[in-house]
């Protein structure tokens, strides 16, 4: 009698178990569920390559220390502005290309015709 209560009981826990690792994998397999992961894992992928970026950035760093020191140039904290903009009118080519008409309609610069 023991046994049969012994394997019941055993029966169940496993069939309870079962049913709840089912259910649980469908939620995780519902459409609003898979859009959280997807949208989870795009968070963390973010996270990473902003992480790599800072990294890459130290190293850069690190590395054009290193050159400056290597090369005796000035020191890497002195920033140097770049230019501003310049703003030039718009060029005319140097070039003028007149058109003329010939007997045969129109020509190009060289009185040949265009094709």
């Amino acid at each position: 009698m023991f046994r049969r209560a012994f394997w019941f009981t055993t029966g169940a826990a496993a069939g309870v178990w079962a049913t709840t690792k089912v259910h649980r994998k469908l939620r995780r397999l519902q459409p609003d569920s898979l859009a959280a992961q997807a949208a989870e894992k795009a968070v963390e992928t973010g996270h990473r390559l902003r992480q790599f970026a800072v990294d890459v950035r130290t190293g850069m760093a690190d590395r054009e220390e290193q050159l400056h020191e290597a090369l005796g140039l000035t020191e890497a904290t002195e920033v140097r502005e770049l230019p501003g903009p310049r703003r030039h009118a718009v060029l005319e080519s140097p070039y003028r290309i007149t058109r003329t008409t010939g007997p045969t309609g129109l020509t190009g610069p060289t009185g040949n015709e265009d094709h």
